[in-house]
């Protein structure tokens, strides 16, 4: 016997497990979307609390810390382990990454790439192995935090759904951003900083259509990791006087300060890693190496171990002396510097918050005073966060609502707000990149947000041409071209070789409107043939093609397999690309206001 389900016996239920009316009913309408966002809200709050409980599992395992110390915070004797452990884990690391060196050819794709060139397609298997790769880092004490893990977990499991219901490329970006949204503020109990993390740096813009779906995943994602596992990131600011005019100026400074920091880390990892390209050292062995290098340093202090929670608490909370601020900064910069470089796994978001509370009580402790400012260490510590944050990861607005969620309190957020803008205008002025942008400048990539501009990629010549085209032998004479070709039977003919190479377009009105019945028929094409070096290659972007019809002024040319063999395979007129690009653009502008 066999139990059958009869789906339709559900009710609502009915529509959610029907793959075929849940796919009708999120092009239809924009419930779907907000379904699908509660949904995906849903996985990235289990998958983000899976990812923090076996990490502190693995710190207690490890370090021998109690489940419920952070280890930035813990007093480890043991010597030997602070060195060993983060070792062990550039080891194990070290051993996956050749694994995956043999059997996978392709790059990782992240969120940000994904909603910028790839509409939102995420690998799921990519991202799975991306947050074992983060946890091992993490778990060994590797100076990196998990939100780099989150994020493309629960992105990836979003563009998988979205996938698999046959989402428009537009709504498949939305639900990506849901994922990292809802990871985010999963993290730190703060859906209104997931939100806009989607919004600032996964998607790249807002929407009203986008705004629903973004925020119930965000909002379901924090009530699931609340529900099975609390949150402790909180910051108490304690009592001060109202905030003045005054505070402001020390408020700007401190931002333009943290932009300047922010962009010496940037160019320290990356400085890093382009020294571990150019060794002869084994990709394998790097996070081996790396794990040397942060093993000795969590022997001065295990503060800069793993992402830095406990040790953010731990000198938010009391009397730090100068000296010693400065060396914890410089010694988790390093740490954070030394565990990227080297091949370990996972990102600057919480490593820039810590440093950017160290650099926020160091200018309170030693920046000039200001007449009628009121402003205590905390506070500074606090405005320093967020405008590292925003140096290093970007996102303003998404840094000031993080302040806004973890104090609770309104007009320091109007500090911070003001601090993050100088931070960002600062580094964008100067600078131009957030760290993940950055780091796709340093592979070629031209992107500076997540900003869809992959379908402009995508619009290619040999997607836009036309395989029909007239050819002749260049070696023709004008006779013989005139019997082969008569007035009306093409607008253009593309010359080639014997042996078929591209040798030029010929216009066949022109032929006919220069030369008289008494010309010499036996001459040849020469003084007829244009454009003999200019030419499209199918892989050119509608853009390229463009700019190349605007430099040669011809309406028309030839598409050549490569600029060696030089085959003729095509022809794209000008008009045809510039109304092919002008419909994507009205495509685009219209997803982004909502219209389609």
């Amino acid at each position: 016997m066999y139990l059958k389900i009869n789906l339709r016996r559900l009710g609502p239920l009915h529509t959610l497990l029907d793959v075929g009316r849940m796919r009708a009913l999120l092009r239809r309408s924009e419930m779907g979307m907000v379904i699908a966002g509660g949904i995906v809200g849903i996985t990235s709050g289990l998958a983000v609390t899976g990812m923090s409980l076996i990490s502190r599992e693995m710190h207690s395992m490890i370090f021998g810390i109690s489940d419920v110390d952070r280890l930035s915070s813990s007093q480890i004797d043991n010597k030997l382990l602070l060195l060993g452990a983060p070792i062990c884990g550039g080891i194990l690391l070290g051993l996956l990454l050749f694994i995956l060196a043999k059997t996978r050819k392709k790059p990782m794709v992240d969120p940000i790439e994904a909603n910028a060139l790839h509409g939102g397609r995420l690998s799921l298997t990519d991202s799975i192995v991306v947050a074992v790769q983060n946890l091992i880092s993490n778990g060994f004490g590797a100076s990196v935090g998990l939100e780099a893990g989150y994020t493309q977990l629960a992105s990836g499991i979003a563009s998988k759904l979205g996938l698999k219901l046959q989402l428009r490329r537009s709504d498949l970006r939305v639900l990506v951003g849901c994922g990292a949204a809802g990871a985010i503020a999963a993290a730190f109990n703060a859906p209104l900083t997931g939100a806009f993390y989607a919004f600032e740096l996964i998607i790249g813009t807002y929407t009203i259509v986008s705004l629903t779906p973004v925020v119930v995943s965000a909002l379901v994602s924090t009530l699931v990791a609340r529900l099975l596992a609390g949150s402790d990131f909180v910051i108490d600011v304690g009592e001060f006087g109202a905030v003045m005019p005054a505070d402001y100026v020390p408020a700007l400074l401190l931002g333009a300060c943290c932009a300047g920091v922010g962009i010496l880390i940037m160019q320290g990892v990356a400085s890093i890693e382009e020294l571990a390209r150019r060794s002869s050292i084994a990709m394998p062995f790097r996070p081996a190496l790396g794990g040397i290098i942060v093993g000795l340093l969590a022997l001065i202090t295990p503060q800069v171990l793993s992402a830095g929670h406990g040790a953010l608490h731990l000198n938010l909370g009391r009397d730090v002396a100068i000296p010693m601020l400065i060396g914890l900064f410089l010694l988790k910069s390093l740490a954070s510097a030394i565990s990227i470089g080297s091949g370990f796994r996972g990102g600057l978001f919480f490593a820039s918050l810590f440093m950017g509370a160290l650099l926020g009580k160091l200018f309170a402790y030693s920046a000039p005073y200001f007449a009628h400012a009121t402003l205590t260490p905390i506070i500074y510590a606090v405005v320093g966060m967020s405008s590292l944050a925003v140096a290093v990861i970007g996102g303003p607005l998404t840094m000031t609502f993080l302040a806004l969620e973890i104090t609770g309190d309104f007009p320091i957020t109007a500090l911070v707000l003001a601090a993050v803008i100088t931070s960002s205008l600062v580094v964008r002025s100067t600078f131009g990149y957030s760290f993940a942008t950055w780091r796709f400048h340093l592979r070629g990539e031209s992107i500076r947000s997540a900003h869809d501009v992959g379908w402009i990629r995508n619009l290619t010549v040999d997607k836009l041409m036309r395989a029909d085209v007239k050819t002749a032998n260049a070696g023709l004479t004008i006779g013989e071209f005139r019997e082969r070709f008569p007035i009306g039977s093409a607008q253009r003919v593309v010359l080639v070789d014997d042996n078929g190479k591209y040798g030029g377009l010929v216009l066949v009105p022109e032929i006919y409107a220069n030369l008289t019945d008494t010309d010499d028929p036996s001459r040849d094409l020469s003084e007829f043939t244009r454009y003999k070096n200019d030419f499209l290659q199918p892989q050119m972007n509608a853009k390229q093609a463009a700019a190349i019809f605007d430099k040669t002024e011809s309406e028309a040319l030839a598409v050549v397999n490569n600029l060696i063999e030089r085959k003729v395979v095509g022809q794209l007129s000008e008009a045809h690309t510039l109304r092919r690009y002008s419909e994507e653009l009205d495509r685009r502008r219209r997803e982004i206001s909502g219209e389609i």
